[in-house]
């Protein structure tokens, strides 16, 4: 039975991917931050591990019971992280390093303990769980945008890296998905940003925080998290994934524009959005 490593399974995408892997057949190791998740996944029937990928001992500690379990391991999916809302200039050192901590050098650790094990063993398999938002940047999303991005840059080096070898590295760009991700940035939003003296305080109030305060998944081309488990699933089941997954017809159509169309126009399409 081949086995997996998610992070942030707690909800939405990386619970509904652990969900669908198990009902496929495959071991799953559901991994969360919080003791009340890691309750929930263990009464859902997986094999669990308390992991903040801030901290390196608990990375270090799932893969070592993984290796004592089943002596090897055939993936990750690097799924943990959060979205940081708020305008550049508003976005403190200290709380874009937070947002780095987590969507970045807790993926990047997650990465590296991983790759010391598929090096060894000879095979393996990465799915970085990036964002459309590592394709293209929208306002108001400077920090989590700039977290994306620099996976994407980390991607491409390390998938060059292990060309010829039987391991993959593989970026899942998503767009809009039903998910907690609204909840948790309106947290972080009320938590880090200085509101009420933004020069954007009225946008703040009026339209970003309206925004995330909905329970509404009525974004265009808005898909339920299946439609990232499907494709975690397409890499599971594939000899030899693909190097990029785009999830959602707006993944697909603002990657195009951004090919094709001048940077100044760009700007002006995504001022809109």
């Amino acid at each position: 039975m081949k086995n997996i490593l998610i992070t942030g399974c707690s909800t939405g995408i990386g619970l509904e991917t652990a969900l669908a892997l198990k009902y496929h057949g495959y071991k799953v190791y559901a991994s969360a931050r919080k003791d009340e998740d890691i309750k929930k996944l263990e009464d859902l029937g997986f094999h669990t591990f308390k992991i903040d990928v801030t901290k390196k001992d608990d990375i270090s500690n799932a893969f070592k019971t993984i290796l004592k379990n089943d002596k090897t391991l055939d993936a990750v999916f690097n799924n943990a992280g959060y979205g940081q809302p708020g305008a550049v200039e508003d976005i403190t050192t200290d709380v874009l390093r937070e947002q780095f901590e987590t969507n970045l050098f807790g993926l990047h650790e997650v990465t590296l303990q991983a790759m010391k094990i598929f090096r060894k063993q000879g095979f393996g398999k990465i799915a970085q769980h990036s964002s459309v938002l590592g394709i293209i940047s929208l306002k108001f999303r400077g920090a989590y945008n700039a977290s994306k991005y620099a996976i994407e840059g980390l991607n491409d080096t390390l998938r060059q890296e292990v060309l010829g070898s039987n391991i993959f590295i593989s970026t899942i760009n998503t767009g809009p998905v039903t998910s907690k991700f609204r909840a948790n940035a309106l947290k972080k939003f009320n938590e880090h940003i200085d509101i009420r003296n933004s020069h954007f305080s009225d946008i703040y109030i009026n339209e970003l925080k309206k925004r995330l305060e909905t329970n509404d998944d009525k974004a265009p081309f808005n898909l339920p998290a299946s439609s990232v488990a499907n494709v975690v699933l397409q890499i599971m089941k594939s000899k030899k994934p693909k190097p990029r997954y785009y999830v959602t017809k707006a993944t697909h159509l603002l990657g195009f524009f951004k090919r094709i169309l001048p940077t100044s126009i760009m700007d002006k399409l995504l001022n809109r959005i």
